[in-house]
């Protein structure tokens, strides 16, 4: 069994029944086995080439490291964290707001990404109500009733999004879309687009249907096309669609896809406020940053972490009342928006 081992794992995956160990992911990276666990471990602590090495043949091997397994200590003092997307910084704000309110009851937060994936996100909340003892989920794809029956299983608190018989945060409420249009109508915007977000997401609903109320109220023609993926990089197609409708102003659903509609608009030659407005939702970090500043409806992500981590440790001391949170957001102004043209 070793001399077949040997013989095949420096220079390919390893026959079927054989145990790739860490020291032949070392051998053939040509490090030390100390710096292939760090490299796993702590990639933090190692150069980024020579974890590129290592993950590299580790792959050629078929490696599988196996998780280390919680003592019960750890395991009773986890929250685990269910977010869509990492690199988006709203989630960022919702972890940073999670983190520190579950440390200072002396928690620790594990983390989940779906990776904006509907087979990622079920995957990971099934695993993730099988191993912490609360969890919290920007859960976009999974049903009601799955979420339901993953409730019954663990304490669970969703994040904008709402479901009976299930707590939750959402950031922003009626009134930040309110506010939004209500801003655009007092520079004299008429025609306005929206461009929407996933149908599976939640909060694009509870915008729409706030928006459409306050036009309708105002006298303002609203449009909504989509939906988009909340990207910056969906930002060109988006642009496309609503500036075809010769819109005075354009809302994206979030501040990367605003953000994306505002780069476009700006490489084809628009003024950005002169002939058309734009604005997003959330003010996520780097929204001021951009132009002349985005305008936005400012989400109280980070408040929204801390708030519902205070909700899942209350479920998991044994409250059962189902609470739902809607936390006020305000209204950002910045030089993206500005009096329609010919207004």
């Amino acid at each position: 069994m070793n001399a077949a081992r040997n013989n095949a794992v420096p220079g390919g995956a390893a026959p079927p029944g054989v145990r790739v160990r860490l020291e032949d992911v070392a051998r053939v990276a040509g490090v030390a086995p100390s710096t292939v666990s760090r490299a796993f471990t702590r990639p933090d602590r190692v150069n980024f080439q020579t974890v590129e090495r290592v993950m590299e043949a580790a792959g050629q091997l078929g490696y599988r490291r196996e998780p280390p397994r919680p003592t019960a200590v750890t395991a009773s003092r986890t929250v685990n964290l269910l977010v869509q997307d990492l690199a988006n910084p709203f989630f960022a704000d919702l972890l940073k707001g999670a983190v520190n309110q579950a440390r200072s009851a002396g928690y620790l937060v594990t983390l989940g990404d779906a990776e904006e994936s509907a087979t990622m996100e079920r995957a990971l909340l099934e695993r993730l109500t099988g191993e912490a003892n609360g969890v919290v989920a920007a859960a976009r794809w999974t049903s009601d009733t799955e979420l339901r029956e993953m409730a019954r299983r663990r304490p669970l608190v969703l994040f904008n999004r709402e479901v009976a018989g299930i707590s939750s945060v959402v950031a922003g409420d009626a009134d930040s879309s309110r506010h939004l249009i209500e801003h655009l109508h007092a520079l004299g915007h008429r025609r306005i687009v929206y461009c929407a977000g996933p149908h599976s997401a939640w909060s694009n609903a509870l915008r729409q249907k706030a928006q459409d109320e306050v036009a309708q109220a105002l006298g303002i023609e609203l449009i909504t096309v989509g939906p988009f993926k909340p990207l910056i990089g969906q930002g060109a197609a988006a642009a496309a669609l609503a500036w075809a409708r010769k819109p005075t102003a354009i809302i994206g659903y979030n501040d990367q896809l605003a953000v994306g509609v505002l780069r476009h608009l700006l490489s084809l030659g628009v003024d950005v406020p002169g002939q058309v407005s734009v604005a997003g939702y959330d003010n996520t970090y780097g929204s001021e940053f951009v132009h002349t500043g985005l305008t936005c409806v400012d989400a109280p992500v980070e408040q929204c972490g801390r708030a519902a981590v205070d909700l899942v440790l209350a479920q998991m001391a044994g409250e059962r009342t189902v609470r739902q949170l809607r936390l006020a957001s305000g209204l950002q102004v910045r030089g993206s928006t500005g009096p329609a043209r010919g207004g």
